[in-house]
C-alpha cells in the first residue's frame, strides 16, 4: 500500500489517501478503486499525509456492498452524489498506549476488509495489545455500537476487554517504554537465561562440598540426592515454562509469574520474601567469596585485622564493585557474567583434566587415578559426625537452585515464551550432568581418608583390606581421626585433583560472584515489578526506572544496604536455611500454579508449552514443601508464617487489581458446579432462607432499606438490589454498564453482601415483573420481594400508586412473599447533598478535598422504588461533585439522621411482632434472624397476636407452645382482645376525609358516565366497595390505635400486611389502608409471606 493519489477518474467518493508506517512497506498493495461514473472534480483536493505514525487505511468504490447506508458510512459521504469527497484518514493515540483509525467527518473508524468498503476490522495482534504492551503499540477495533447503532447516535467510546482497563503504572510504563525505545537492550535465550541459570545453579558446592558429600553418602546416593534436586528443580522448571508462555511475561520474574496465576494475594506475598532472599542471598555468596579471599591471605600471613573483620572489609568492597557493575546496566552485567561462565568452565575442565593426571606426590593424600576399587569402596555410604542422607541432601540442596535467575529478569529478554523454557531447562539437564560427573568422578580417584605421609605404605605385618592398600598405601590410622585429607577431610581437595590448583579458586570467585551478582540484579529487578502494582502502600518510590532499560536504581540501592547489613554480621549460618526455604516456597507456589490453573479449567489457560502434567506440578510443589521441612523445619514453619502473614494483609487490603487469576476461574468453577448440584434438590422447609429481591433504585439512594434488609440475609440469603429504570427514550446501554459497575463496587465497599441488578422498562410494574421472573440462578432465586413504601404517594399521580399497587399483586401471583418498610421521615436520600460516593476508581474529580455524590433532581420523586433516578425526566443518575456547603433543611436532616438508623448499633429495646395472620411464619422469621445479628443482639421479640377477651389465657399458651416448638426465643406474648373494638370516632373521620379525593361517587352520576370514568381511572374507590370493606377499613383504623399504644418505642414493628383481592379492592383503596396503619409509628416493616410453611418444629 504504497503512498497513491487517487486519479481524477477514480471513484474518488470513497477513495482515501494512503499513509503506511515503515514498518509496513511489505504489506500488499491495495486494490485500484474501480472505475466509476464521471463526476465533477473540482472540488477536489488530495488530503495531506498524515503525520503521525499510522496504518494504512483505504476505500473503494461502495458499489461493492450496495448502497451506502448498508455499510453504515456516514450520511455526509452520500448526499451528494455529483462530488468526489475525499476523507482524509489519521491514526492518532490517546495518550495511554491506545491508537484510534478514524474519519474527519464521522468519527468513525475506518478499515479495509476484503477490498471492501466497510468499517469492520479484520482480525488484527495490535487489537489484542494491553496498554503498556511494549512490542507495538495497542489499536482500538471500531466499537459494536459504532457497527450497529443509528448514524445519528454518538458511539460509545472505545473500551478495553474484560479486565483491561489501563492502570496508572501501566500508562507510565506505555509512555516509559515509547520514550525508551529505539535503545532498550534485550537479551536472548542464551545470554539471558542460559548462562544466567548455569551460573546461579554452579554455586560454591561444586568445588567445596561435592566431594565431601560424596564421601558421606556415597556415589549411589549422592548420584540419588542430584537426581531428587535434579527432579524437584526440572518440576520447577517445566512449570515455569508453562506458565511463561501462557501470554506475554513482562519484567518481575517469580512474582510476575505467581501473581498473575493465583492472583495478588499469593504473588504479593510470595514477591515480598523473594525479594528480600535474593538480596540476603547477595550477602551469602559474597561472604562465602570473602571467605575464601581471607583463607588466601591467612595462609600467606596478610591479614590486615583478624578474620572476622577481614571478612566485612573484602565483602564490603566486593558488593560495592558488583553494585558498580549492575549500576552500569544491563549490558555490563551480562559482559560481566560472561567472563566469569570462562572461568568457571575453565575452572570445571581444569578438574576433569587434572583427574586424568596421576601424580605420585599426591596420591599420599588420597588422590589416584581412577580406579575400580576406589569407585566399589566410595559406591555405598559412609555417614560419620551424625549426618544421615537427609542431612547431606540439606547440604546439597542449596546448590541445585538458581534456576530462576533467567525468568527473573524477563522484562529484559527479548521473546520471554521462548527464552525461559530453552534456557531453563537446558540449564537444568547441563548443570545436573556435571554434578553426577563431578560425584562419580572425584568417587573413583579419591579415597575417603588419607594421612598425607609418604611412609604410611603397606608393610607385611599389616592386614589391609581398603582400596588404598592395593595402591600401595595404608590409610588404616584415620580410623582413629586426626586425617586432614582425602574426600571426608579436604574441602580443597578438587584443587589437588586439578591440573592447575590457583584455577579452582579462580573458580570459587567466579561462582560466588555470578551468583551475587545475578541475586543483585534480581531483587530490584523483581521488588520493582511488585511495587508498581502497588500491593503495598508506601513502596511506589522503588517502582520508578531510569533509562532506556528502566533500570531500578532505587532497588539497587535497598538491595546493596539490605546485602551490606548483611554482610556486616558476617554470620549467614541461621538465615541462609530461610533463604533456601524462601525459593522452595516460591517454586512450590510456581507449582501449585500450574496445577491451580489447570484445575480451573479456564479457556484462557492455553500455554504454548505442552510438556506439563497438572498432577507432576502438584507432586512438585508438594515435594518442594518436604524438602523444606527437610532442610530445616524450623525454618520451613517461619517461611509459611510469614508467607501466611502477607497473604492475610494482602486479601484484607484487597488491591484494585484484576489480573484473571486461576482463583477467580476456580471460584466461577465452583460456584458454577454447587448452582448445578442446587438444582437437583428439592427444596426442604429446614433449609428455607429469605432471599430478596429489594427495589431500591441505586442502592446509596436508600441506605435504610439497603442495611436492614442486609441485616437479616447476610450469611443467610440471597439480596438482589434492583433498580427499574423507566425510559421513554431508546435505552443507553452503556450506562446501565456504567452504572451497574459502580453500583456493585459501592456496595462492595461498604461491604454489604449483595448483587446489584438494574433493568430498562416502560414502568415500575413490568420492570419488576422482568425482576421477578428473570433473576436468579437455579435455586439462587428470590422468593420475597422488598419495596420501599410509597409516603408521598397523594401527592402524585394515582396512576403511579396504581402501578405499585399492581406491582404487589404481581408478587403474590408469582409466590413471592412481599415486604414493605415505612419511616416516617421516607426512605429517599437522593436529592440531598453529601451522600456516599458512587463512583469507581478511576472517576476521582480534579484536584483536593472530598468528593461526594449528588443527585441533581427536578420535582422530588415520591419514596417508591418506581425509579430513584429516571433517566427521561424528573431524576438524573448520580453525579459527582465538589462538596459545597449547603445548609440543610430540618426535614432534610431529620431524613439524613433516620437514613443511618440502621448502620448502627439498636442497643436494648424490643422488636414487635405483630403476627396477626399466618402467612407460613416469614413475619416471624425475619425478627429471629434479626436478632441474631450483633446490631440487633440486644433486642428482644415482643409477639402480638388477635383474639378474644374470655381465651387470652388459652391464646398465650398456645403461641407460647409454637414459638417454644419453633425454638425461638420472646421476651413477652400480648394478646389483643380488643382489637375487634370499634376506633375512635376522629381517627374515622380522618380516614373519610383521606379517601375522599379518591372516591367514584357514582350515585352523583349517570351509570354510563361512572363506568367510563370507572374505566379510565381503575383506581377509584367505589361506594359499594367501600361499604363492603367498611369492617376491614375500620380494623386498619383499630390496629394502627393499638400499634400507637403498645408498640410506640419499639426499635422496629414487624407487622402482617393486609391483603386485599386482586380486582376487588381498587388500588386507592388499598393504600389508604396502608397509609392508615403504618402512619406515625416507628420504623415498620409490613410482611406477608406466600402461605408456604418457612418454619418448622420437626427434626
Amino acid at each position: 500500500m504504497s503512498d497513491q493519489k487517487p486519479s481524477q477518474g477514480s471513484g474518488g467518493r470513497f477513495q482515501v489517501d494512503v499513509v503506511t508506517e515503515a514498518s509496513s512497506t511489505a504489506q500488499t498493495p491495495a486494490p485500484p478503486a474501480p472505475p466509476a461514473p464521471p463526476a465533477s472534480t473540482d472540488d477536489f483536493k488530495p488530503p495531506e499525509e498524515s503525520k503521525t505514525r499510522s496504518r494504512s487505511v483505504g476505500f473503494t468504490d461502495p458499489g461493492v456492498l450496495g448502497s451506502a447506508m448498508d455499510i453504515g458510512l456516514p450520511p455526509d459521504v452520500f448526499h451528494e452524489p455529483d462530488t468526489a469527497r475525499s476523507d482524509s484518514v489519521s491514526l492518532h493515540s490517546t495518550g495511554t498506549g491506545h491508537t484510534h483509525v478514524s474519519d474527519s467527518h464521522s468519527n468513525t473508524y475506518y478499515m479495509r476488509t476484503f477490498g471492501h468498503n466497510t468499517i469492520d476490522a479484520v482480525p488484527n495482534i495490535d487489537f489484542y495489545r494491553q496498554t503498556a504492551a511494549p512490542l507495538g503499540e495497542k489499536l482500538s477495533r471500531p466499537s459494536l455500537s459504532e457497527l450497529h447503532d443509528e448514524l445519528d447516535k454518538e458511539p460509545f467510546e472505545d473500551g478495553l476487554a474484560y479486565g483491561e482497563e489501563p492502570s496508572a503504572p501501566e500508562e507510565a510504563a506505555a509512555l516509559a517504554a515509547k520514550e525508551g525505545k529505539g535503545g532498550t537492550v534485550k537479551f536472548g535465550w542464551v545470554k539471558g537465561v542460559l548462562i544466567r541459570c548455569m551460573l546461579n545453579i554452579w554455586g560454591v558446592m561444586l568445588f567445596i562440598r561435592m566431594s565431601w558429600i560424596v564421601g558421606q553418602a556415597g556415589i549411589g546416593l549422592t548420584i540419588a540426592i542430584i537426581l531428587m534436586a535434579t527432579l524437584v528443580t526440572t518440576i520447577t522448571g517445566l512449570s515455569t515454562s508453562a506458565i511463561a508462555t501462557n501470554g506475554f511475561v513482562r519484567g518481575g520474574g517469580a512474582y510476575y509469574l505467581i501473581s498473575r496465576s493465583l492472583g495478588p494475594e499469593f504473588g504479593g506475598s510470595i514477591g515480598l520474601i523473594f525479594a528480600f532472599a535474593n538480596a540476603v542471598a547477595v550477602a551469602m555468596y559474597v561472604v562465602g567469596f570473602a571467605e575464601t579471599v581471607v583463607e588466601m591471605l591467612n595462609d600467606v600471613d596478610a591479614l590486615m585485622t583478624d578474620e572476622l573483620n577481614d571478612i566485612r572489609i573484602v565483602g564490603t568492597l566486593t558488593v560495592i564493585l558488583l553494585l558498580g557493575i549492575s549500576v552500569a546496566g544491563m549490558e555490563w552485567e551480562a559482559k560481566a557474567q560472561i567472563v566469569l561462565l570462562v572461568i568457571l568452565l575453565g575452572a570445571i575442565a581444569n578438574y576433569f583434566i587434572g583427574s586424568f593426571m596421576p601424580s605420585e606426590s599426591k596420591e599420599p593424600k588420597g588422590v589416584f587415578s581412577y580406579n575400580t576399587a576406589i569407585f566399589l569402596e566410595n559406591l555405598g555410604p559412609d555417614f560419620r559426625d551424625d549426618e544421615t542422607f537427609f542431612s547431606v541432601f540439606a547440604i546439597f540442596f542449596p546448590a541445585a537452585t538458581g534456576i530462576l535467575a533467567g525468568a527473573n529478569i524477563s522484562g529484559d529478554l527479548t521473546d520471554p515464551q521462548s527464552a525461559i523454557p530453552k534456557g531453563t531447562l537446558l540449564a537444568i539437564l547441563i548443570t545436573g550432568i556435571t554434578y553426577v560427573a563431578v560425584a562419580i568422578s572425584s568417587g573413583s580417584c579419591i579415597v575417603r581418608d588419607a594421612t598425607g605421609d609418604h611412609n604410611d605404605t603397606v608393610s607385611d605385618t599389616v592386614n589391609c583390606t581398603d582400596a588404598a592398600c592395593t595402591l600401595g598405601y595404608d590409610f588404616s590410622i584415620c580410623k582413629e581421626g586426626g586425617c586432614q585429607y582425602g574426600l571426608m577431610n579436604d574441602f580443597q581437595v578438587m584443587s589437588l585433583v586439578s591440573a592447575f590448583g590457583p584455577l579452582i579458586s579462580a573458580g570459587i570467585f567466579s561462582a560466588t560472584l555470578s551468583s551475587a551478582l545475578a541475586s543483585l540484579v534480581s531483587a530490584p529487578k523483581v521488588f520493582q515489578a511488585l511495587c508498581k502494582d502497588n500491593i503495598y502502600p508506601g513502596l511506589g518510590v522503588f517502582a520508578k526506572g531510569y533509562g532506556k532499560n528502566n533500570e531500578p536504581l532505587r532497588g539497587y540501592v535497598l538491595t546493596f544496604c539490605i546485602g551490606l547489613a548483611f554482610i556486616l554480621i558476617a554470620e549467614l549460618n541461621i538465615i541462609a536455611p530461610i533463604i533456601s526455604n524462601f525459593f522452595l516456597a516460591s517454586y512450590a507456589l510456581i507449582n501449585f500454579s500450574v496445577f491451580h490453573a489447570s484445575l480451573a479449567n479456564s479457556p484462557g489457560w492455553r500455554p504454548s508449552f505442552k510438556y506439563y502434567n497438572m498432577w507432576v506440578s502438584l507432586a512438585g510443589a508438594i515435594l518442594c514443601c518436604v524438602v523444606m521441612f527437610v532442610i530445616n523445619w524450623w525454618a520451613a514453619l517461619v517461611t509459611l508464617l510469614i508467607v501466611l502473614a502477607l497473604y492475610i494483609y494482602v486479601s484484607y487490603k484487597k488491591p484494585d487489581v484484576n489480573w484473571g487469576s486461576s482463583t477467580q476461574a476456580l471460584i466461577y468453577n465452583q460456584a458454577l458446579t454447587h448452582c448445578l448440584n442446587l438444582t437437583g434438590v428439592e427444596d426442604h422447609v429446614k433449609n428455607f432462607r429469605p432471599q430478596c429481591l429489594v427495589l431500591v433504585g441505586y442502592p446509596n439512594s436508600r441506605p435504610a432499606l439497603v442495611q436492614l434488609v442486609h441485616s437479616f440475609t447476610k450469611n443467610v440469603g440471597l439480596m438482589v438490589c434492583a433498580h427499574v429504570k423507566t425510559v421513554t427514550r431508546r435505552p443507553n446501554f452503556k450506562e446501565l454498564a456504567q452504572d451497574h459497575a459502580r453500583c456493585q463496587r459501592w456496595l462492595n465497599k461498604k461491604r454489604i453482601k449483595a448483587f446489584y441488578t438494574p433493568v430498562y422498562s416502560d414502568n415500575l410494574r413490568h420492570g419488576a415483573q422482568f425482576l421477578m421472573q428473570a433473576v436468579g440462578l437455579g435455586r439462587l432465586r428470590p422468593n420475597t420481594l422488598v419495596m420501599g413504601y410509597k409516603n408521598n404517594w397523594s401527592e402524585g399521580d394515582m396512576r403511579d400508586v396504581e402501578i405499585y399497587i399492581t406491582t404487589i399483586h404481581d408478587a403474590f401471583d408469582l409466590q413471592y412473599g412481599v415486604a414493605i418498610l415505612r419511616l416516617q421521615d421516607g426512605l429517599d436520600i437522593s436529592h440531598i447533598q453529601g451522600q456516599d460516593e458512587l463512583m469507581s476508581s478511576n472517576e476521582k474529580p480534579p484536584g483536593g478535598g472530598k468528593e461526594v455524590v449528588v443527585t441533581v433532581n427536578l420535582p422530588k420523586d415520591s419514596d417508591s422504588d418506581s425509579c430513584p433516578s429516571k433517566t427521561t425526566s424528573n431524576q438524573s443518575s448520580p453525579l459527582i461533585l465538589r462538596e459545597t456547603k449547603i445548609p440543610l433543611s430540618l426535614t432534610d436532616q431529620r431524613l439524613l439522621e433516620t437514613s443511618q438508623q440502621f448502620k448502627k448499633k439498636q442497643g436494648k429495646g424490643t422488636i414487635d411482632v405483630w403476627w396477626l395472620f399466618d402467612d407460613g411464619g416469614l413475619t416471624l422469621l425475619i425478627p429471629f434472624l434479626l436478632t441474631n445479628r450483633s446490631k440487633w443482639g440486644d433486642c428482644r421479640i415482643r409477639v402480638f397476636i388477635g383474639g378474644k377477651i374470655n381465651r387470652i389465657d388459652h391464646d398465650r399458651r398456645a403461641m407460647a407452645t409454637l414459638l417454644s416448638r419453633f425454638r425461638i426465643d420472646f421476651s413477652d406474648i400480648h394478646v389483643l382482645g380488643d382489637i375487634n373494638t370499634k376506633p375512635k370516632k376522629h381517627n374515622k373521620l380522618t380516614f373519610k376525609e383521606l379517601i375522599e379525593p379518591y372516591r367514584l361517587k357514582e350515585d352523583d352520576m349517570e351509570q354510563e358516565a361512572a363506568e367510563k370514568l370507572k374505566a379510565q381511572e381503575p383506581w377509584r374507590i367505589t361506594d359499594n366497595e367501600l361499604e363492603l370493606y367498611k369492617a376491614k377499613s375500620n380494623r386498619q383504623i383499630r390496629l394502627n390505635e393499638l400499634l400507637k399504644e403498645h408498640s410506640n418505642s419499639a426499635k422496629l414493628i414487624v407487622m402482617s400486611m393486609p391483603l386485599a383481592r386482586k380486582g376487588t379492592v381498587s388500588s386507592a383503596l388499598y393504600m389508604c389502608w396502608l397509609e392508615t396503619l403504618s402512619k406515625d409509628l416507628p420504623p415498620l416493616l409490613l410482611v406477608r409471606g406466600n402461605h408456604q410453611s418457612v418454619l418448622t418444629f420437626y427434626s
